[in-house]
């Protein structure tokens, strides 16, 4: 039984919502090791960028089924004619620019596992394979970028990503657990450090 609202201290930034209390105590800061996991943070953060996250999460089950369960293989040969569908799928953040940028971070994604054999092994290698153990006390001292960050933005990059800044790659840094941002209150931080 997942504890509730009443018997734990979370983070500063989950509110009283269901869906992102479960994301919270269950994925965010959980170290991720799973190739189509990483694609779906991938995809949804860039989505994000601009956006509150708990918009994201409301749609988030509409995304898996409008990108096909966010299979890289198939997004990365979406054309014109399922960009232009997406466009109208009201379950999503209709954007145009993130709609083409997933089909290009999926094709970057695919040439990742190649060159790399996963892109597990890729991304864990801007924290050199270990999660980052912070200690915030408050929400507020944690940054919105690292050294780490920004490397892995500026490769990302090269290697054909998009709306992946160094902002964006932490909040992704976050969510799969390469960095403990759990602030020490939090009964996650322990269970996870």
């Amino acid at each position: 039984m997942p504890p509730s609202l009443d018997t734990v201290t979370r983070c500063g930034w989950v509110h009283d919502d269901p869906l992102e209390m479960a994301y919270h105590d269950h994925e965010w800061g959980v170290p991720l090791h799973c190739d189509r996991k990483h694609f779906e943070f991938i995809i949804l953060d860039g989505f994000q960028a601009g956006l509150s996250w708990i918009n994201i999460l409301r749609k988030r089950e509409n995304f898996r089924a409008a990108f096909d369960g966010f299979d890289p293989e198939v997004v990365a040969r979406y054309d014109a004619a399922k960009h232009q569908a997406l466009l109208g799928n009201a379950g999503i953040v209709r954007n145009r620019l993130k709609i083409a940028a997933a089909t290009l971070n999926a094709q970057a994604f695919l040439r990742v596992q190649e060159a790399f054999g996963s892109f597990d092994r890729y991304i864990w290698g801007f924290v050199d394979g270990e999660t980052v153990q912070n200690a915030w006390p408050r929400l507020a001292d944690a940054p919105t970028h690292t050294a780490a960050s920004d490397a892995m933005s500026k490769d990302l990059k090269q290697r054909g990503f998009k709306f992946v800044g160094t902002t964006i790659c932490y909040a992704y840094m976050q969510a799969a657990g390469m960095v403990n941002d759990h602030t020490v209150d939090c009964f996650r931080h322990r269970e996870l450090g």
